[in-house]
């Protein structure tokens, strides 16, 4: 399981960093990372078969306030291999995933308290001109910072089984988990603060009420609202291009 173990470790981390974008948030899902698993451990029908079983309490999740109720890529990256090891079924794999997909939920908010240190100290640099440390800040220091966060989670749940990951959860105090539980209520609350913040613009305010009937009154699914949204902003944006070439 050393193998593994090592691998989803470090894929754990790599997704999570959102470097891809769509990218990684499509390779990230139970059901794409059990291609993978499966290949590295000589079982890749049974891998997806359990992938899919894994898959299917995560595909409605919707992050929000860019708050996740369960860690999909956490769930899949333990309850996949670890199934796949012990030969359990597609049903006990799910049973192992949910609580595992709670757990990364209070990582992930760990882990943005911690960045708060990183985004003061990006804004002392600002203040000095230093775009340099800025860079750094953002990109190096946040992912090293999140690579000793989540590797060793996936790493140790392979490499010792489920016994550990349950003696794990059953080891956290109810004090700490019912404090994240709020935090976790809250931070939807102040994502859409932020996003109505940017909303309210008086330039941009038409746009929404457009959105919005658009979706209320013509029974158009949100991949079509998507659709017009990215085609209203190619038109905005050529449109402007002509006006400064103008």
């Amino acid at each position: 399981m050393l193998s593994v173990s090592i691998f989803t470790g470090i894929y754990y981390w790599i997704m999570k960093t959102d470097i891809g974008l769509a990218l990684t948030h499509a390779m990230r899902q139970p059901l794409f990372a059990a291609l993978f698993i499966g290949i590295i451990m000589g079982d890749l029908t049974q891998a997806l078969i359990i992938g899919a079983a894994v898959q299917i309490p995560y595909i409605g999740l919707v992050a929000a306030g860019s708050n996740l109720p369960a860690d999909d890529c956490l769930a899949g990256l333990i309850a996949i291999p670890i199934s796949l090891s012990a030969g359990l079924s597609p049903e006990v794999a799910v049973a192992i995933a949910v609580p595992v997909g709670v757990l990364g939920v209070f990582v992930d908010q760990l882990r943005k308290t911690i960045n708060v240190a990183f985004v003061h100290m990006a804004d002392r640099f600002a203040e000095k001109g230093n775009t340099r440390q800025i860079t750094l800040i953002n990109i190096l220091y946040s992912s090293l910072s999140s690579f000793f966060l989540r590797f060793p989670i996936p790493f140790f749940a392979n490499l010792y089984g489920a016994n550990a990951v349950d003696n794990f959860m059953q080891a956290i105090p109810n004090w700490l988990t019912h404090g994240f539980t709020i935090a976790g209520g809250l931070l939807p609350a102040l994502g859409f603060a932020l996003t109505m913040f940017v909303i309210g613009k008086k330039e941009l305010l038409p746009w929404f009420f457009i959105g919005y009937f658009l979706v209320e009154f013509s029974n158009i699914p949100i991949i079509g609202v998507a659709i017009f949204g990215l085609c209203a902003i190619l038109l905005i944006n050529i449109y402007k291009s002509t006006e400064v070439e103008g």
